[in-house]
């Protein structure tokens, strides 16, 4: 698993308590015991996901060494807060990448390496049912990953929300869009959403986004790669802000 692991009780209550920024943390099954029980408290204060497994999943996460029931699976690059992505953007309009349940990492590295190339002001993935930084989508970004920023956050629909209120124009990519994303508004404060390999947007983030809009096929496959249909809708609102069109 590409990445960085940390094993036993001590070092994840210490890596837990030094703020550490950790993807999810790998407890006993069955293990009530008193440690184990404030490294649980301790990761839901974190909001930190905690995952129940067998010992074998341990062992060989661990290849064998020690681990007392715990082990904590260390992010790559530390995520940021999206209010501090939104509030330090200063020299143009607000353009954020939304990923709905992305789970190849190679995936989100080219995503991310796109982004940061587009101009993109920050990425935002889930915490649960999606892939997390790891050292291998850090390799995929080529190391973008060190300049753009990452918001992790527990709820995507809220989330949505929360961007709607603060001005941004919400657009999912869906091959059931209404239109083309070339007949689509895509300029001013926005956050594009991209859905995950395979099955592309949840219904409720569909339902959440102000527009669904598709990317034409002409061929006999009916689906893109999730980060070259990222980098298509990228590039097209890079397009439409430098030719002025707007949704307004």
């Amino acid at each position: 698993m590409s990445q960085d692991i940390i094993a036993g009780r001590n070092p994840v209550r210490e890596a837990l308590r030094a703020g550490r920024t950790l993807n999810k943390i790998m407890v006993l099954s069955g293990a009530r015991t008193a440690p184990i029980r404030e490294i649980m408290d301790m990761a839901r204060s974190n909001r930190v996901p905690v995952q129940r497994v067998d010992k074998n999943h341990l062992d060989k996460i661990t290849a064998g060494a020690s681990h007392q029931g715990v082990v904590a699976l260390a992010a790559a690059m530390n995520y940021v807060d999206l209010d501090h992505i939104i509030d330090g953007i200063k020299d143009s309009p607000p353009f954020l990448v939304l990923l709905d349940g992305i789970h190849d990492p190679h995936n989100l590295g080219a995503i991310i390496r796109t982004a940061d190339a587009a101009g993109v002001h920050g990425v935002v993935i889930p915490q649960r049912r999606a892939v997390p930084l790891t050292s291998t989508v850090a390799k995929a970004s080529a190391g973008a990953i060190e300049h753009l920023p990452v918001a992790r956050v527990t709820n995507l629909a809220q989330t949505i929300k929360k961007l709607q209120d603060r001005g941004f124009w919400v657009v999912g990519a869906d091959m059931d869009g209404q239109q083309t994303h070339w007949e689509s508004p895509l300029n001013g404060p926005i956050a594009l959403v991209i859905g995950g390999e395979g099955k592309g947007l949840g219904r409720l983030i569909k339902e959440r986004c102000d527009l669904v809009v598709k990317l034409p096929m002409f061929g006999n496959i009916n689906s893109l790669n999730a980060s070259v249909a990222a980098a298509l809708l990228i590039y097209e609102v890079v397009r439409q802000r430098t030719q002025g069109n707007s949704h307004a």
